[in-house]
């Protein structure tokens, strides 16, 4: 029992989230030399808390949807597979998706009562998307926009936490870490593409097809990077952060693999695991970046 809800909770994708939260906590630092250790925890639980609940609900309605059953399920891909291979109840990943929904959501609260609306703002639309991530916000093709923007709101909260003001730098790293997560929610997405096609899903590689979708990969290790040397060059970002580039080899070689396989599920795990490094490690250096200035 144990081990399937450590399955079905997906840790190694919760570290999107985790890095989120450090990257507003090190742009804290970096500004203000001072983090307050207490909020810092309680933001990082809080947030973890709702990123489970999507991923949560999520596996619950890709089964009662059936997409679960029709994936050819993958290391990166097509859900945990504790629901069709019967390991845990629907009702039971349900409620769990709904209590760390509640938890995550009282942590906030607390924060919107010290800190006002801002807060108010990002956990109203923290809770209202998770929970219709995974219906309207999918099924309308909005999926990637989401994880941008959650990534970008999660820098944002924990900064505004820190130090109760937003400035560009946030805003500027939140778009750089939500970029990162999106993108790997757009390579994952190409082995469901026939699964999720079926029941109505509307994901970006849909739209435009998976041999356009290869194409359209570019775009974001473009966005990510022009937003690094951006920052960089007008002293948003300290210069330490250059050390982010490092991780762009990977990057190519998952590219130039998902334009050559983007048909073949099996040839595309590389490419996916690729992608899931090169966005954790490029987080992590960016947050190093950060503390490199001290």
């Amino acid at each position: 029992m144990l081990s399937s809800w450590v399955r079905i909770l997906r840790i190694r994708f919760l570290i999107s989230s985790v890095i989120a939260v450090t990257v507003g906590l090190s742009i804290s630092w970096w500004n203000s030399e001072q983090i307050d250790i207490l909020y810092a925890i309680m933001t990082m639980s809080g947030v973890v808390c709702l990123h489970a609940s999507v991923d949560l609900l999520n596996d619950y309605w890709d089964f009662k949807r059936g997409i679960d059953t029709q994936t050819k399920r993958t290391k990166m891909s097509g859900g945990t597979g504790v629901l069709p291979e019967g390991l845990l109840q629907p009702n039971q990943v349900y409620r769990a998706g709904i209590g760390f929904l509640i938890i995550g959501s009282l942590i906030g609260s607390y924060f919107v009562i010290i800190d006002g609306i801002i807060i108010g703002a990002i956990l109203t639309f923290a809770v209202i998307s998770i929970y219709f991530y995974s219906t309207k916000i999918v099924d309308s093709g909005l999926a990637e926009v989401f994880v941008a923007i959650k990534g970008t709101m999660i820098v944002l909260g924990t900064y505004f936490i820190q130090t109760l003001e937003i400035n560009f730098t946030t805003i500027m790293g939140g778009i750089f870490i939500g970029a990162l997560s999106s993108l790997v929610l757009f390579i994952t997405s190409f082995p469901d593409f026939d699964a999720d096609k079926s029941k109505g899903r509307k994901t970006l590689v849909i739209s435009v097809g998976k041999q356009k979708a290869s194409i359209v990969f570019w775009i974001f290790p473009i966005s990510i990077y022009l937003i690094l040397i951006y920052g960089i060059v007008y002293e948003l970002f300290p210069i330490y952060c250059i050390i982010s580039l490092t991780m762009f080899p990977l990057i190519i070689k998952s590219g130039l693999l998902l334009k050559q396989n983007f048909n073949d599920i099996n040839k595309l795990v590389p490419a996916m695991s690729y992608v899931i490094t090169f966005s954790r490690i490029t987080g992590v250096l960016f947050v190093i970046g950060f503390l490199l200035n001290f």
